[in-house]
């Protein structure tokens, strides 16, 4: 029997389809389970000990040829797209395609209509499509078919001594990542620590002295190419221990296809498939002591310390730095509603101006440069603007040395409290409860309560609801107030 699975992406849908395969092979031990999908993606269909052999797709009329060729007894389309439509089409055989609910999805998303539909699971409906046309459902349980992911025992919890931790995501989420650094050179003696972080913010680590080497990611210019070249890589590197701080499918198949005996990362489908020791993935606390239990299985006791960062001297912003207190403000985000108002921040300028009788210094990214401009020309210049003239290095630098920080919830923000700056963090799409708060005593944030916070988990283009209420009802009074407060506990 030969049975042709077509699913041509992404990354996330294809590992959701394996247990479908582990169930045709579970009724039909003899099939030859065939699977399309696009080229990029066919190396890690290929791992899968239930598939026969892999498609790699490249042209329809190319592709449909080739197929054609083939005496297909079951097409299963789990796709559901116009060219998965067309494959069907010219191909003889039994068909059966998955069924997205695509309208359901988008009345609950548009008009907030609920359907028993959308209560079920990718994968659940997946194995309905297969169990429609005769097959018994015999494994219901979500792994990733063919692959052993019995968790190993560590009998002696500190003895693993090459360590790698992945953390690919923003600026933020690596400072984040710090106490775990720190916590391993304590308690591992004569370990050795890399690290996997994006090729853009990964120099921030490079003096962070428990960190014996970084390894740059740089998915963002090459994602598919620079995930093989990693995996290459790492694997040469020949790790005992992988932590996988970043929550992502393309990290822990990193770790995984890079034959690293233990990895860990937080109980989160289909991720967590990959690890060989979940952790549970726990709402309502910070994230600094979420990122910590991922040691568990190697350390007895966690605790939250930050490592000791030592940015280079920067020349050129040393007179910034004279600047007594110095203020910085950071007014923009990778998000657009996690920004505080401009016309506000030009306000608070001149307040801070008014009262202290010194110049905040506006930090920012090239990006970011006309947010900072606008607000400048706003507050009647009475700030220094150095959005855009900083390297990453010049920004710790001046960040450590600073006063106080008046930010949206960004990378910055978590900068100041790994130094141990002051900081006024403005929030309104996000709450404490997702566990990125600022985790310092010397930090206020100043929040509104609403019954519609949090409506994301970090932030989207525009307000959901349409009035931005969360932004627009925090006053240059109420950051005031927080400034005062902190620079007052500073001068005592």
């Amino acid at each position: 029997m030969k049975i042709l699975v077509i699913r041509l992406s992404s990354l996330g849908d294809i590992v959701l389809t394996l247990p479908v395969l582990k169930n045709i092979k579970l009724n039909k031990p003899e099939s030859e389970i065939y699977y399309l999908t696009k080229k990029q993606f066919a190396p890690i269909v290929r791992k899968n000990k239930y598939v026969h052999y892999v498609f790699e797709f490249s042209s329809l009329i190319e592709m449909i040829g080739i197929l054609k060729k083939y005496d297909f007894d079951y097409i299963i389309d789990l796709h559901s797209n116009l060219r998965s439509f067309i494959f069907k089409l010219f191909l003889k055989g039994k068909k059966i395609s998955y069924k997205k609910d695509s309208l359901y999805r988008k009345l609950f998303v548009n008009f907030r209509i609920i359907s028993p539909k959308l209560e079920k699971n990718v994968v659940e409906k997946y194995l309905k499509t297969i169990e429609e046309i005769g097959f018994k459902i015999i494994d219901k349980k979500i792994d990733a078919a063919g692959i052993d992911f019995s968790p190993l025992k560590i009998e002696d919890k500190i003895k693993e001594k090459r360590l790698l931790v992945i953390q690919t995501a923003f600026l933020g989420d690596l400072m984040l990542t710090l106490p775990i650094f720190k916590k391993i050179k304590n308690e591992i003696k004569n370990s050795y620590l890399a690290v996997i972080a994006r090729k853009d913010i990964g120099e921030t680590l490079k003096n962070v002295v428990e960190i014996d080497e970084i390894i740059y990611d740089d998915k963002k210019n090459s994602y598919f190419k620079e995930f093989f070249r990693l995996i290459k890589k790492v694997k040469a590197l020949k790790f005992d221990a992988a932590i996988i701080a970043h929550r992502s499918l393309r990290s822990a198949l990193i770790a995984y296809f890079s034959d690293i005996k233990i990895r860990i990362g937080f109980d989160i489908k289909p991720v967590s498939l990959f690890y060989t020791h979940r952790i549970p993935f726990k709402w309502l606390i910070p994230e600094v002591e979420r990122n910590l239990s991922l040691l568990d299985p190697l350390l007895k006791e966690n605790s939250v310390e930050f490592p000791h960062i030592n940015p280079p001297y920067s020349q050129k912003f040393a007179d910034v730095i004279k600047i007594k207190p110095l203020i910085l403000i950071n007014p923009s985000s990778v998000w657009e509603t996690k920004k505080w108002l401009d016309y506000k921040f030009a306000k608070l300028i001149e307040r801070i101006n008014s009262k202290y009788r010194v110049k905040p210094v506006i930090i920012g990214s090239k990006k970011e440069r006309d947010v900072a401009e606008n607000i400048e020309k706003m507050s009647d210049m009475k700030c220094i603007n150095l959005a855009g003239e900083t390297t990453l290095f010049d920004l710790m630098w001046i960040i450590k040395n600073s006063t106080l920080l008046i930010t949206n919830d960004s990378g910055p923000m978590h900068i100041a409290t790994a130094f141990g700056v002051g900081v006024v963090a403005i929030f309104g799409p996000t709450t404490r409860e997702l566990g990125f708060f600022p985790y310092s005593d010397k930090a206020i944030v100043v929040e509104k309560e609403l019954s519609c916070r949090p409506c994301r988990l970090h932030g989207s283009k525009n307000c959901p609801r349409g009035h931005f209420l969360c932004m627009k009802l925090i006053s240059v009074n109420d950051i005031m107030k927080a400034v005062e407060k902190i620079l007052k506990y500073n001068n005592e």
